[in-house]
């Protein structure tokens, strides 16, 4: 990526040579462009807000910025350019969405998430430690930045206002205002499931910001849910994309003994899932982790894999997360250990497993979605 400073290497997390996706796009190059023509003073405590792979602060590290994440797989990202930058351990400061923030943000810039409440729970957050004379700077592609976006700003922080756009990409200027009454924040959020969807029926769910299908329970995983594997004994199960946990929730709901790991890249989906599994009183084991999918789980150490796999990584449609999810899979299970994964039916995730695993079973179908079975045979 060329900046005002320079050029600097960089590559998203897992690193992948065959992957044509950048760690960078316009969004970002115009933020940095700006704050060099403009001569933006980033003096005291710089924070940058949804970095995606660590573009901002690796070009920014000089500033010895503060970056708050949801994603385990950008923050290592973020490690891996920075150390390829050659720039000093704890030059930059690495927190999460769970993280208490800065009690004081000199500069705030801010990468529009894909995600609107997670925007607005983290400037409700942030909001207290902005002054009057804090520099707040969004950045987004145009396709991102919608009316909507911009009226967060301006209820949360203070008048906001657009730039032209820029190859695609524009700037979200915010005028801090200690005055204005900002609303109080929804999140997490907590809805009651409906009556038909197995163990989990009438039980609480808790969501916190940005997690998929926060308000309600999206049709694939009610579909999955309908159709989740009879376990029974002492059996490792794993949630793998978990979410808000209500799929491992549901089998620990109907196995008590069953040793359940909850695991996803989103720490404000991991924190979701174990809120999940504890407003239900779950009397099982189970674990919470957030990490690269399987990453630490031993070999042939699991009996169940449940699988939701997303195909998107920010805006860009790609199976890459599907095909290391079941290839995880296929490593952590035991012989005689299934895989079940649900996924809309044109997705041919059955392709996948077949080639994997060497066949693939149709449990369920409906015209949208499907559940699949694949089982370890050796």
């Amino acid at each position: 990526m060329t900046t005002p400073w320079g050029e600097v290497a960089l590559a998203r997390f897992p690193e992948d040579p065959r992957d044509r996706l950048r760690a960078w796009d316009a969004s970002d190059v115009y933020l940095l462009r700006h704050l060099a023509e403009q001569d933006v003073p980033l003096s005291g405590t710089v924070v940058v807000l949804g970095d995606r792979w660590g573009a901002l602060v690796t070009a920014l590290a000089a500033h010895r910025p503060v970056q708050i994440t949801d994603s385990w797989l950008g923050q290592e990202a973020t490690r891996a350019n920075l150390a390829r930058a050659g720039v000093e351990t704890g030059s930059v400061r690495l927190l999460t969405t769970q993280d208490p923030v800065p009690e004081r943000v000199d500069v705030l810039l801010v990468r529009v998430p894909k995600s609107l409440a997670l925007l607005e729970d983290q400037l409700l957050r942030l909001a207290p430690a902005v002054h009057p004379g804090t520099v707040v700077i969004g950045t987004g592609m145009v396709k991102e930045i919608h009316t909507s976006t911009l009226k967060l700003f301006e209820g949360i922080l203070g008048p906001t206002r657009t730039s032209l756009a820029r190859q695609k990409a524009r700037l979200v200027f915010c005028t801090p205002d200690p005055a204005l009454h900002r609303p109080a924040n929804p999140w997490p959020y907590s809805y009651d499931l409906p009556g038909d969807v197995g163990a989990l029926s009438g039980r609480q769910v808790v969501n916190h910001a940005g997690v998929f299908c926060a308000d309600r329970l999206d049709i694939g995983t009610r579909f999955f849910l309908k159709h989740l594997p009879e376990t029974s004994g002492t059996r490792r199960v794993v949630d793998l994309g978990c979410g808000n946990g209500i799929v491992g929730t549901a089998v620990a709901l109907a196995n008590p003994e069953a040793e359940v790991l909850f695991t996803d890249e989103s720490f404000q989906a991991v924190a979701s899932a174990e809120a999940t599994y504890k407003a239900n009183g779950v009397p099982g084991h189970a674990e919470f982790r957030v990490g690269d999918g399987l990453t630490g789980v031993p070999d042939a150490s699991v009996d169940v894999v449940l699988n939701n796999p997303p195909f998107h990584s920010h805006q860009a449609t790609t199976d890459a997360t599907a095909w290391r999810m079941f290839s995880g899979a296929r490593r952590v299970l035991r012989p005689g250990g299934e895989l079940w994964v649900v996924g809309n039916r044109h997705l041919g995730y059955h392709v996948k497993l077949k080639r994997l695993f060497g066949h693939c079973e149709l449990v369920a179908g409906d015209p949208k979605f499907v559940v699949l079975r694949a089982v370890r045979r050796g």
